[in-house]
């Protein structure tokens, strides 16, 4: 194969095939009717990625009145338990329960804030493929690329929506609210076949999952900066993604352009590699850090909002730590997204944090560092609970000092209390 000349054109013969050659002719004629609804869908055909996902589950039932209201129910009981457990209200505004194909639906705004950062800069990689000689000859097709890394990433969509649908059991399972913050939503379906499957009363599923979902919600509505933070550790990892033109001419052989869902079989990690710069490695261990704090924090909050109500719940813990283990949907989320790959031992050591925290300041000290991303704990803590805890402490005790001090220099600071009477009726 012509290494100069990208996807075996070279094998048409010549250094470079004829434009005026019918068979070339035809061929950008497929490419052009192929490519032009990709290019418009932006980095990743999500037309595409639906229609794939969907056509790959199973058929399902709609969600009938009944399940709805089981649903409901147990969201508005795990709120309750929820606060003995945090010092946060309720972070739920809604309920629902969903098909496989409504999580597809009702979570691709949410996918597109994740995925369309890593697509388009290997979007614009594959961009550069084209030579200055090709880019003549297509024309207003110079953009070719692009296209084709749109359907392969819409291919490639479809099918990690597929697998994740089948298993999810809630709308923030994947480690963070892929609906609206405080659109509380279950899967019916997922629960009742991972309950047969645990052997465990799927009345106890329903509400442990329940549990986690509304703590979730609580977490990301009064947290109100983690998403985005999330969003830039992505695309902090996303600016370092090089293509490794070898690989992509290599694997691009295999697939057949007139039928995109032939791009399923290729592997993206093998044709796009991290830069491995320490600004690169500092994104994914802040992205590993803080996805374990949200699992530990959830972790912590639902066993004691949940005590010893559900007579399963050890049992049910047990088999969340089992599904984080084997590649949970959070591990294999963001695994599919950067490569990372969430150790259960940091989800462990994230929850030991939080508990000593709550030791040392309450329920309301540990939810209060949740105020601000410069107040979370480091990797290093992590291993180093103790060390944080003091920190923390000392922290606390110095910023009140400070407030004290200016409040008292300050003549014209008041309390709440302290407003003088300004003749008006309150």
């Amino acid at each position: 194969m012509n290494s100069d000349i990208p996807f075996g054109f070279g094998n048409m013969g010549g250094n470079m095939p004829d434009p005026n050659d019918p068979r070339v002719q035809q061929m950008m004629q497929q490419l052009q009717q192929m490519m032009a609804q990709s290019m418009s869908q932006g980095p990743v055909n999500w037309d595409l990625a639906k229609q794939l996902a969907e056509a790959d589950l199973p058929a399902e039932n709609t969600v009938g009145p009944v399940q709805q209201q089981e649903i409901a129910d147990a969201v508005r009981l795990a709120d309750l338990w929820l606060d003995g457990a945090t010092a946060w209200p309720s972070g739920v505004s809604s309920t629902d329960a969903w098909t496989r194909k409504q999580w597809i639906a009702r979570t691709e705004k949410s996918w597109k804030q994740l995925a369309e950062p890593l697509a388009q800069q290997m979007s614009d990689s594959m961009g550069s493929l084209v030579p200055d000689e090709m880019a003549e000859m297509l024309g207003p097709m110079a953009n070719l690329m692009k296209g084709v890394g749109s359907a392969l990433f819409g291919a490639q969509m479809g099918q990690a929506l597929a697998a994740l649908a089948a298993e999810v059991l809630s709308s923030t399972e994947v480690g963070l609210p892929l609906g609206k913050t405080g659109g509380a939503a279950l899967l019916p379906a997922n629960i009742e076949e991972y309950a047969a499957g645990l052997e465990l009363p799927v009345e106890e599923v329903r509400l442990f999952s329940a549990l986690r979902e509304a703590a979730t919600h609580r977490l990301f509505t009064h947290a109100t900066w983690l998403r985005s933070h999330l969003l830039s550790l992505i695309e902090a990892y996303a600016r370092e993604i090089h293509i490794d033109e070898a690989a992509i001419e290599e694997a691009m052989s295999d697939v057949d352009p007139s039928d995109p869902a032939s791009a399923q079989s290729l592997d993206l990690n093998q044709v796009f590699k991290a830069s491995d710069t320490e600004q690169q490695k500092a994104a994914l261990r802040r992205l590993e850090t803080v996805l374990a704090l949200i699992a530990g924090w959830v972790n912590v909050v639902v066993a004691e909002a949940a005590g010893d109500r559900l007579p399963t719940m050890d049992r049910l813990l047990e088999s969340a730590r089992r599904r984080r283990a084997t590649g949970g949907p959070t591990e294999r989320t963001f695994e599919a997204l950067v490569g990372l790959q969430l150790a259960p031992a940091r989800v462990r050591q994230a929850a030991k944090l939080w508990e000593v925290v709550a030791e040392h300041q309450g329920a309301e000290g540990r939810d209060r560092t949740w105020s601000h991303p410069d107040l979370m704990p480091s990797s290093d803590d992590l291993d180093n609970p103790e060390s944080f805890v003091a920190i923390s402490d000392a922290m606390g005790e110095l910023d009140l000092a400070m407030f004290d001090e200016l409040a008292s220099n300050d003549p014209d600071a008041k309390g709440p209390d302290d407003e003088e009477d300004d003749g008006k009726d309150k």
